[in-house]
């Protein structure tokens, strides 16, 4: 399709996008501090360009934001000025550094605010949209699961944008549950804390959620 996409982050979520994004036929640029750590991916994926933080965030009419939660805050508040007008596809999670208690994560928010609120207040001028952060990398792009399509369940205080991420999501498979504005995001970060507690109590990491709907009226 041509769009320019900015990846921020070189992990695995990172990876996993990007290379959903490259043969969708979008220009990516994969941000991050340690060139480096991206060389033998890089050489297995050569339409990608490696570069900094800023060098993604500019090139980028979407964004992905791909970093561990703890450093999200700093980050987006640092770039700002380069994420003004555009599209953030927000996959974090606010993982504290805590183990899992009984395969239960313990997160550094509470169910009265988000990290994708903080996000937004760090970047006010950009568009967040939750999404991807309650599945496994290894299904984010076409997950092929018993029982049709899984649900991503996404929000944004940004019509457009969420329409945006909308139209993306569908390009990798997903059904979509938009669940509204930025507050939903409150009740979505807390899925990654049940997708994974099968994961870290010896179930495997094979599922993903989804949304049934009654149409009968």
């Amino acid at each position: 399709m041509g769009s320019k996409v900015g990846i921020l982050g070189s992990g695995q979520v990172a990876k996993v996008l990007a290379a959903g994004f490259i043969a969708r036929g979008y220009e990516v640029v994969m941000g991050t501090r340690d060139p480096m750590k991206l060389d033998d991916w890089r050489k297995q994926n050569p339409k990608a360009t490696v570069g900094s933080f800023e060098d993604a965030a500019t090139h980028g009419a979407i964004i992905v934001l791909a970093v561990k939660g703890l450093v999200a805050e700093d980050l987006v508040r640092s770039l700002a000025s380069r994420l003004e007008g555009k599209t953030v596809i927000d996959t974090t999670n606010p993982i504290a550094q805590a183990p899992p208690v009984n395969g239960v994560l313990k997160y550094f928010t509470t169910l009265d605010e988000s990290l994708m609120e903080i996000l937004q207040r760090a970047a006010p001028g950009a568009n967040f949209v939750k999404a991807f952060n309650c599945v496994g990398n290894g299904y984010m792009v076409n997950p092929r699961i018993s029982g049709g399509p899984p649900s991503m369940f996404i929000a944004g205080n940004n019509d457009s944008a969420r329409r945006e991420v909308t139209r993306i999501l569908k390009e990798f498979g997903w059904d979509i549950s938009d669940m509204g504005k930025a507050e939903a995001a409150r009740a979505i970060e807390p899925l990654c804390m049940l997708w994974c507690i099968p994961a870290f109590t010896g179930k495997g990491g094979n599922h993903a959620f989804k949304l049934l709907t009654d149409n009968v009226n």
